[in-house]
Protein backbone atom coordinates (compact mmCIF):
# COMPACT_ATOMS: atom_id res chain seq x y z
CA UNK A 1 0.00 0.00 0.00
CA UNK A 2 0.91 3.62 -0.58
CA UNK A 3 4.28 2.18 -2.74
CA UNK A 4 4.09 4.75 -5.47
CA UNK A 5 4.10 7.55 -2.30
CA UNK A 6 7.37 6.02 -1.03
CA UNK A 7 9.68 8.51 -1.85
CA UNK A 8 7.57 11.35 -2.08
CA UNK A 9 8.44 14.26 0.74
CA UNK A 10 5.88 16.15 2.29
CA UNK A 11 5.27 19.61 1.86
CA UNK A 12 6.84 22.13 4.72
CA UNK A 13 4.56 24.93 5.29
CA UNK A 14 6.34 27.95 7.32
CA UNK A 15 6.18 27.77 11.14
CA UNK A 16 2.80 28.70 12.45
CA UNK A 17 2.83 31.29 15.04
CA UNK A 18 0.64 28.71 17.26
CA UNK A 19 3.48 26.57 16.94
CA UNK A 20 5.59 29.11 18.60
CA UNK A 21 3.36 30.40 21.50
CA UNK A 22 3.41 26.48 22.71
CA UNK A 23 6.94 25.64 22.39
CA UNK A 24 8.25 29.03 23.81
CA UNK A 25 5.54 30.42 25.22
CA UNK A 26 6.13 33.45 23.81
CA UNK A 27 2.66 36.38 23.54
CA UNK A 28 1.02 36.05 19.90
CA UNK A 29 1.72 40.22 20.00
CA UNK A 30 5.44 39.27 20.22
CA UNK A 31 5.81 36.89 17.35
CA UNK A 32 6.97 38.20 14.10
CA UNK A 33 6.30 35.82 10.99
CA UNK A 34 8.55 36.23 8.27
CA UNK A 35 8.72 32.38 7.24
CA UNK A 36 5.41 31.78 4.44
CA UNK A 37 5.66 35.23 2.27
CA UNK A 38 2.12 36.78 3.45
CA UNK A 39 1.29 40.41 2.86
CA UNK A 40 2.85 42.30 6.09
CA UNK A 41 -0.40 44.83 4.92
CA UNK A 42 -2.95 42.48 4.93
CA UNK A 43 -5.77 42.75 2.29
CA UNK A 44 -7.36 46.15 1.14
CA UNK A 45 -10.07 47.42 4.07
CA UNK A 46 -12.69 46.84 1.17
CA UNK A 47 -12.29 43.32 1.29
CA UNK A 48 -12.01 42.85 5.00
CA UNK A 49 -15.66 44.84 5.36
CA UNK A 50 -17.06 42.62 2.53
CA UNK A 51 -16.11 39.50 4.18
CA UNK A 52 -17.82 40.97 7.78
CA UNK A 53 -21.07 41.53 5.62
CA UNK A 54 -21.01 38.54 3.59
CA UNK A 55 -20.26 36.13 6.92
CA UNK A 56 -24.41 35.64 7.65
CA UNK A 57 -24.19 33.91 4.09
CA UNK A 58 -21.56 31.32 4.99
CA UNK A 59 -24.14 28.34 5.13
CA UNK A 60 -24.46 29.26 0.86
CA UNK A 61 -22.48 27.75 -1.56
CA UNK A 62 -20.54 30.50 -3.64
CA UNK A 63 -21.60 31.26 -7.24
CA UNK A 64 -20.45 28.22 -9.06
CA UNK A 65 -19.44 30.26 -12.53
CA UNK A 66 -17.66 32.68 -10.60
CA UNK A 67 -18.52 35.45 -12.85
CA UNK A 68 -18.01 38.61 -10.77
CA UNK A 69 -14.62 37.65 -10.12
CA UNK A 70 -14.08 36.59 -13.28
CA UNK A 71 -15.26 39.90 -14.94
CA UNK A 72 -12.82 41.84 -12.67
CA UNK A 73 -10.03 39.11 -13.89
CA UNK A 74 -11.07 39.40 -17.33
CA UNK A 75 -10.87 43.62 -17.61
CA UNK A 76 -7.56 43.84 -15.23
CA UNK A 77 -5.96 41.70 -17.89
CA UNK A 78 -8.19 42.65 -20.98
CA UNK A 79 -8.74 39.10 -21.92
CA UNK A 80 -12.37 36.79 -21.85
CA UNK A 81 -13.68 35.29 -18.69
CA UNK A 82 -13.97 31.87 -20.67
CA UNK A 83 -9.84 32.36 -20.71
CA UNK A 84 -9.77 32.12 -16.94
CA UNK A 85 -10.72 29.46 -14.50
CA UNK A 86 -10.81 29.75 -10.19
CA UNK A 87 -9.10 27.45 -7.91
CA UNK A 88 -7.89 27.29 -4.32
CA UNK A 89 -5.38 28.93 -4.72
CA UNK A 90 -3.14 28.54 -8.03
CA UNK A 91 -1.75 25.31 -6.70
CA UNK A 92 -4.95 23.68 -7.28
CA UNK A 93 -5.18 25.26 -11.02
CA UNK A 94 -1.38 23.59 -10.92
CA UNK A 95 -3.14 20.25 -9.51
CA UNK A 96 -5.91 20.37 -12.75
CA UNK A 97 -2.95 20.61 -14.87
CA UNK A 98 -1.29 17.81 -13.82
CA UNK A 99 -4.39 15.59 -13.95
CA UNK A 100 -5.15 16.81 -17.32
CA UNK A 101 -1.88 15.63 -18.71
CA UNK A 102 -0.99 12.87 -16.49
CA UNK A 103 2.98 13.30 -17.94
CA UNK A 104 5.17 10.88 -18.01
CA UNK A 105 7.84 13.19 -17.84
CA UNK A 106 8.29 16.97 -16.31
CA UNK A 107 11.03 19.15 -16.14
CA UNK A 108 11.84 22.06 -13.45
CA UNK A 109 14.00 24.26 -11.83
CA UNK A 110 16.69 22.28 -9.74
CA UNK A 111 15.27 24.51 -7.14
CA UNK A 112 11.59 25.72 -7.16
CA UNK A 113 8.48 25.53 -6.02
CA UNK A 114 8.07 22.66 -4.43
CA UNK A 115 4.76 21.44 -5.37
CA UNK A 116 5.44 20.90 -8.88
CA UNK A 117 7.61 17.99 -8.07
CA UNK A 118 5.22 16.81 -5.72
CA UNK A 119 2.17 16.62 -7.86
CA UNK A 120 3.80 15.20 -10.27
CA UNK A 121 4.67 12.23 -8.74
CA UNK A 122 1.45 11.31 -7.90
CA UNK A 123 1.21 9.87 -11.40
CA UNK A 124 4.68 8.42 -11.74
CA UNK A 125 6.12 10.65 -13.19
CA UNK A 126 9.96 10.99 -14.02
CA UNK A 127 11.59 14.55 -12.57
CA UNK A 128 13.56 16.34 -14.75
CA UNK A 129 15.70 19.01 -13.34
CA UNK A 130 18.23 21.57 -14.87
CA UNK A 131 21.86 22.13 -13.17
CA UNK A 132 21.57 25.37 -12.38
CA UNK A 133 19.41 26.23 -8.70
CA UNK A 134 18.44 29.33 -10.78
CA UNK A 135 16.22 29.31 -14.22
CA UNK A 136 18.62 29.00 -16.93
CA UNK A 137 16.38 28.59 -20.36
CA UNK A 138 19.64 27.42 -22.34
CA UNK A 139 19.70 24.35 -19.68
CA UNK A 140 16.15 23.74 -19.79
CA UNK A 141 16.15 23.66 -23.69
CA UNK A 142 18.76 21.10 -23.89
CA UNK A 143 17.02 18.65 -21.23
CA UNK A 144 13.85 19.11 -23.30
CA UNK A 145 15.33 18.16 -26.78
CA UNK A 146 16.51 14.95 -24.99
CA UNK A 147 13.97 13.84 -22.91
CA UNK A 148 10.88 15.62 -24.50
CA UNK A 149 8.73 16.40 -21.81
CA UNK A 150 4.96 16.97 -21.26
CA UNK A 151 4.71 19.62 -18.91
CA UNK A 152 7.52 22.01 -18.43
CA UNK A 153 7.19 24.30 -15.19
CA UNK A 154 8.92 27.86 -15.22
CA UNK A 155 8.16 29.74 -12.12
CA UNK A 156 8.69 33.70 -12.51
CA UNK A 157 9.75 35.02 -10.03
CA UNK A 158 11.00 31.87 -8.75
CA UNK A 159 10.30 30.86 -5.25
CA UNK A 160 12.05 29.84 -3.16
CA UNK A 161 15.44 31.64 -4.54
CA UNK A 162 13.80 35.00 -5.80
CA UNK A 163 15.70 35.39 -8.99
CA UNK A 164 13.50 36.14 -12.33
CA UNK A 165 13.41 36.01 -15.91
CA UNK A 166 13.15 37.93 -18.90
CA UNK A 167 9.52 38.19 -20.59
CA UNK A 168 11.31 38.46 -23.60
CA UNK A 169 13.45 35.10 -22.83
CA UNK A 170 10.57 33.67 -21.79
CA UNK A 171 8.89 33.95 -25.09
CA UNK A 172 11.76 33.17 -27.01
CA UNK A 173 11.74 29.53 -25.20
CA UNK A 174 8.23 29.00 -25.47
CA UNK A 175 8.40 29.19 -29.50
CA UNK A 176 10.78 26.71 -29.45
CA UNK A 177 8.94 24.34 -27.69
CA UNK A 178 6.73 21.98 -29.23
CA UNK A 179 2.60 22.48 -28.89
CA UNK A 180 2.45 19.15 -27.63
CA UNK A 181 4.79 20.10 -24.39
CA UNK A 182 2.32 22.22 -21.71
CA UNK A 183 4.58 25.29 -20.45
CA UNK A 184 3.32 26.44 -17.10
CA UNK A 185 4.07 29.99 -15.78
CA UNK A 186 3.90 30.18 -12.48
CA UNK A 187 3.17 34.04 -11.45
CA UNK A 188 2.41 34.06 -8.00
CA UNK A 189 5.19 37.57 -7.39
CA UNK A 190 4.66 38.64 -10.86
CA UNK A 191 3.01 41.88 -9.23
CA UNK A 192 6.35 42.12 -7.39
CA UNK A 193 8.41 42.03 -10.51
CA UNK A 194 6.33 43.89 -13.16
CA UNK A 195 6.56 46.78 -10.35
CA UNK A 196 10.73 46.37 -9.80
CA UNK A 197 11.34 45.89 -13.63
CA UNK A 198 9.09 45.96 -16.66
CA UNK A 199 10.89 43.37 -18.47
CA UNK A 200 9.85 40.52 -15.99
CA UNK A 201 6.25 41.08 -16.56
CA UNK A 202 4.68 38.37 -18.09
CA UNK A 203 1.42 39.41 -19.75
CA UNK A 204 -0.89 36.92 -19.11
CA UNK A 205 -2.87 38.25 -22.60
CA UNK A 206 0.37 37.69 -24.33
CA UNK A 207 0.11 33.94 -23.31
CA UNK A 208 -2.95 33.45 -25.15
CA UNK A 209 -1.55 33.23 -28.30
CA UNK A 210 0.32 30.42 -27.55
CA UNK A 211 -1.52 26.48 -27.82
CA UNK A 212 0.58 25.11 -24.74
CA UNK A 213 1.07 27.53 -22.59
CA UNK A 214 -0.72 27.83 -18.56
CA UNK A 215 -0.27 31.34 -16.65
CA UNK A 216 -1.44 30.69 -12.99
CA UNK A 217 -1.90 33.58 -10.51
CA UNK A 218 -3.19 34.10 -6.87
CA UNK A 219 -4.31 36.64 -4.29
CA UNK A 220 -2.32 35.42 -1.57
CA UNK A 221 0.68 37.26 -1.88
CA UNK A 222 0.11 41.20 -3.52
CA UNK A 223 -3.44 41.12 -2.50
CA UNK A 224 -3.07 39.43 0.89
CA UNK A 225 -5.58 36.97 0.84
CA UNK A 226 -3.41 34.01 1.57
CA UNK A 227 -5.66 32.70 4.03
CA UNK A 228 -8.46 32.89 1.90
CA UNK A 229 -6.88 30.58 -0.65
CA UNK A 230 -8.23 31.78 -4.21
CA UNK A 231 -6.01 31.88 -7.04
CA UNK A 232 -6.50 31.52 -11.25
CA UNK A 233 -5.43 30.15 -14.27
CA UNK A 234 -5.66 31.87 -17.82
CA UNK A 235 -5.09 30.19 -20.75
CA UNK A 236 -6.70 29.84 -24.36
CA UNK A 237 -10.30 28.55 -24.42
CA UNK A 238 -9.36 24.78 -25.12
CA UNK A 239 -7.30 24.54 -22.10
CA UNK A 240 -9.46 26.43 -20.20
CA UNK A 241 -12.16 24.01 -20.94
CA UNK A 242 -10.81 21.05 -20.45
CA UNK A 243 -9.65 21.99 -16.77
CA UNK A 244 -12.89 22.65 -15.88
CA UNK A 245 -13.36 18.96 -16.51
CA UNK A 246 -11.21 18.67 -13.20
CA UNK A 247 -12.20 21.39 -11.11
CA UNK A 248 -14.65 20.11 -8.43
CA UNK A 249 -18.07 22.40 -7.98
CA UNK A 250 -17.71 25.33 -5.35
CA UNK A 251 -14.16 25.08 -4.53
CA UNK A 252 -13.25 28.03 -3.43
CA UNK A 253 -15.40 29.62 -0.01
CA UNK A 254 -18.42 32.24 -0.44
CA UNK A 255 -16.44 34.36 1.89
CA UNK A 256 -13.22 33.84 -0.50
CA UNK A 257 -15.12 34.80 -3.23
CA UNK A 258 -16.21 37.57 -2.09
CA UNK A 259 -13.03 38.80 -0.86
CA UNK A 260 -11.39 38.24 -3.93
CA UNK A 261 -13.75 40.39 -5.92
CA UNK A 262 -13.39 43.35 -3.51
CA UNK A 263 -9.46 42.67 -3.23
CA UNK A 264 -9.43 43.24 -7.21
CA UNK A 265 -10.72 46.62 -6.79
CA UNK A 266 -8.27 48.23 -4.49
CA UNK A 267 -5.32 48.13 -6.59
CA UNK A 268 -4.13 51.10 -5.34
CA UNK A 269 -3.91 49.68 -1.80
CA UNK A 270 -2.02 46.71 -3.47
CA UNK A 271 0.39 48.98 -5.28
CA UNK A 272 1.38 50.98 -1.66
CA UNK A 273 2.09 47.28 -0.41
CA UNK A 274 4.51 46.69 -2.79
CA UNK A 275 5.98 49.48 -2.84
CA UNK A 276 6.56 49.76 0.82
CA UNK A 277 8.01 45.95 0.28
CA UNK A 278 11.06 47.39 -1.75
CA UNK A 279 11.25 50.16 -0.21
CA UNK A 280 11.70 47.81 3.08
CA UNK A 281 14.24 45.37 0.57
CA UNK A 282 16.78 47.96 0.37
CA UNK A 283 16.86 48.18 4.09
CA UNK A 284 17.62 44.08 3.82
CA UNK A 285 20.21 44.49 1.34
CA UNK A 286 21.88 46.84 2.78
CA UNK A 287 22.12 44.83 5.73
CA UNK A 288 23.74 42.25 3.69
CA UNK A 289 26.46 44.48 2.64
CA UNK A 290 27.16 45.92 6.17
CA UNK A 291 27.45 42.53 6.99
CA UNK A 292 29.67 40.58 4.06
CA UNK A 293 26.29 38.07 3.43
CA UNK A 294 25.36 37.71 -0.21
CA UNK A 295 21.87 37.54 -1.43
CA UNK A 296 20.09 36.97 -4.15
CA UNK A 297 18.48 39.87 -5.88
CA UNK A 298 15.13 39.24 -5.74
CA UNK A 299 11.71 40.41 -7.44
CA UNK A 300 9.34 38.83 -4.90
CA UNK A 301 8.12 39.91 -1.27
CA UNK A 302 10.85 37.88 0.27
CA UNK A 303 15.12 37.60 0.33
CA UNK A 304 17.77 35.27 0.47
CA UNK A 305 20.65 36.22 2.91
CA UNK A 306 23.66 33.31 2.12
CA UNK A 307 23.97 32.95 6.46
CA UNK A 308 26.72 30.01 7.94
CA UNK A 309 24.81 28.10 9.89
CA UNK A 310 21.99 28.81 9.32
CA UNK A 311 19.74 26.02 10.66
CA UNK A 312 21.07 27.52 14.08
CA UNK A 313 20.30 31.07 13.52
CA UNK A 314 17.02 30.07 12.21
CA UNK A 315 16.41 28.06 15.72
CA UNK A 316 17.51 31.55 17.65
CA UNK A 317 15.67 33.98 15.67
CA UNK A 318 12.94 31.38 17.02
CA UNK A 319 13.29 31.01 20.35
CA UNK A 320 13.03 35.23 20.16
CA UNK A 321 9.73 34.96 18.77
CA UNK A 322 11.11 35.63 14.55
CA UNK A 323 10.11 32.81 12.56
CA UNK A 324 12.29 32.60 8.89
CA UNK A 325 12.46 29.89 6.53
CA UNK A 326 15.76 27.64 6.41
CA UNK A 327 17.16 26.67 3.22
CA UNK A 328 19.20 23.81 4.69
CA UNK A 329 16.97 21.13 3.31
CA UNK A 330 17.87 22.93 -0.07
CA UNK A 331 21.35 22.13 0.41
CA UNK A 332 22.65 25.24 1.23
CA UNK A 333 23.17 27.49 4.21
CA UNK A 334 20.68 30.68 3.75
CA UNK A 335 17.66 32.04 5.24
CA UNK A 336 14.48 32.92 2.97
CA UNK A 337 13.21 36.05 4.73
CA UNK A 338 9.71 37.68 4.29
CA UNK A 339 10.04 41.13 3.77
CA UNK A 340 8.15 42.43 6.63
CA UNK A 341 6.65 46.31 7.78
CA UNK A 342 9.58 48.32 9.23
CA UNK A 343 9.38 47.69 12.91
CA UNK A 344 9.29 44.24 12.40
CA UNK A 345 12.45 44.63 9.89
CA UNK A 346 14.17 46.28 12.53
CA UNK A 347 13.71 44.10 15.25
CA UNK A 348 14.90 40.83 12.66
CA UNK A 349 18.23 42.90 12.35
CA UNK A 350 19.04 43.87 15.23
CA UNK A 351 19.03 39.92 16.68
CA UNK A 352 19.76 39.13 13.24
CA UNK A 353 23.24 40.68 13.81
CA UNK A 354 23.80 39.86 17.14
CA UNK A 355 23.58 35.91 15.45
CA UNK A 356 25.80 36.26 12.77
CA UNK A 357 28.23 38.40 14.90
Amino acid sequence: MFENLADLKIYEAGKPIELVVREYGIEPKDIIKLASNENPYGPPPKAIQAVKQTANLMHRYPDDSFYELKEGLAKKFDIKDSNIIIGAGSDQVLEFAIHAVMPKKVLMARITFAMYEIYSKQFGAKILKTPSSMHNLDEFYEIYKQEKPEIIFLCIPNNPLGECLDAKDVYEFIEKIDEETLIIIDGAYQEFASFKDKNKEIKPKDVLKYQNVLYTGTFSKAYGLGGMRVGYGIANEFIIKNLHKLRPPFNITTLSLKAAIEALKDEEFVKIGIEKNFEEMKKYEKFAKEHNLKYIESYTNFIVLYIKNSTLIAQNLLKKGIIVRDMASYGFDALRITIGKKEENEKLFTILKGLIN
